[in-house]
């Protein structure tokens, strides 16, 4: 019997509004970043989210943390609507839900030294430890993230950009919390070094038992990380399915494209894998398609297409696709 899940996301919508344009003030401009999202995510779990840059990725990582407004929706945490917490009580979830960010420099501040950076989120939840307490605790994280604990005194400058993530990965796990978004958290580091962290990430999960949401355009490292993935495109979910399903076996043309893409590293396998090329550019979220969002650079759109917008549907057993023509590559 799986075990009841640690969030649960109804129909989730973030929308922005940009102003009105046009003579006599026009009509407003609503752009939909996230549409209509629905999922749940199980503790020990990991959910990786892909789709290209501007298909609402970190708008919807964001949103779950209550770090956006939302306009329509509910993000369930173990049974609570965060939607109907005050700050004050939401403010005692912080500690539960945590994010690390893009940039690893760009998310520390300068001016402070690494040990203050880990501290801080000991401090602001659980003031009433002690100075030295804090020290310790600091110290042992700095260690559990491949730091050396002697390098608790220098400032963010002095590392690499590897180095300044696993700060900011101590920052987020020194609370001890159940849930991490992972915002691209490797995208701004060398090849070798993403490895490093990917499975340091996964080392931790192992450990504390996380839930994590690993945002990434990179499908081979999402499929290293994930148990399911879920696939974006314009706000909205075209396809998800554990990690197997669907890199074996993607049915939505969007799906199917991204992983056509993924090198393989087995030269004959490479040159002999059939290729999905998009044309087209992304379409914008201020003006999207009728009907499917895909349908302007898919090559199974028809009439239906641009009329009516496919729901996400059950097709096996934890695989679900918006599509109305799902299907494999070859079909």
């Amino acid at each position: 019997m799986s075990p009841a899940p640690l969030l649960s996301v109804h129909d989730l919508k973030v929308h922005f509004d940009i102003g009105r344009h046009g003579l006599l003030g026009g009509h407003r401009h609503v752009l939909k970043a996230v549409d209509g999202i629905s999922f749940d995510l199980r503790p020990g779990e990991t959910l990786g989210l892909v789709g290209e840059s501007g298909c609402g990725k970190s708008t919807l990582g964001r949103a779950i943390l209550r770090l956006l407004p939302l306009r329509g929706g509910r993000t369930m945490w173990l049974g609570q609507d965060l939607a109907r917490l005050d700050a004050e009580r939401m403010r005692g979830l912080r500690r539960e839900m945590q994010i690390i960010f893009q940039d690893p420099l760009a998310s520390l501040n300068p001016r402070m030294t690494v040990g203050q950076i880990i501290a801080e989120p000991l401090i602001t939840h659980q003031p009433n430890l002690k100075t030295a307490e804090v020290k310790n605790r600091v110290k042992a994280m700095m260690a559990k993230v491949g730091l050396l604990p002697n390098q608790i005194n220098r400032y963010p400058h002095e590392f690499s950009g590897g180095q300044c993530q696993r700060i900011g990965i101590a920052r987020a796990i020194i609370n001890e919390p159940k849930l991490i978004v992972c915002d691209e958290p490797v995208s701004a580091l060398d090849v070798s070094i993403q490895a490093q962290i990917v499975n340091l990430l996964m080392d931790l999960q192992a450990e504390m038992g996380l839930s994590l949401i690993f945002i990434s355009h990179n499908l081979a490292v999402v499929r290293h990380i994930s148990h399911r993935v879920m696939v974006l495109y314009l706000g909205k979910v075209m396809e998800i399915a554990d990690r197997d399903s669907l890199y074996a076996n993607p049915l939505h043309p969007y799906t199917q494209a991204l992983n056509s893409a993924v090198p393989v590293p087995d030269p004959d396998i490479e040159r002999a894998k059939q290729r999905l090329v998009l044309t087209g550019d992304l379409p914008s979220p201020l003006n999207p398609p009728s009907g499917c969002p895909f349908r302007t650079r898919c090559p199974k759109a028809t009439g239906i297409c641009a009329d009516v917008m496919p729901p996400l549907e059950s097709v096996g057993r934890d695989h679900m696709v918006a599509c109305h023509h799902a299907g494999p590559i070859s079909g």
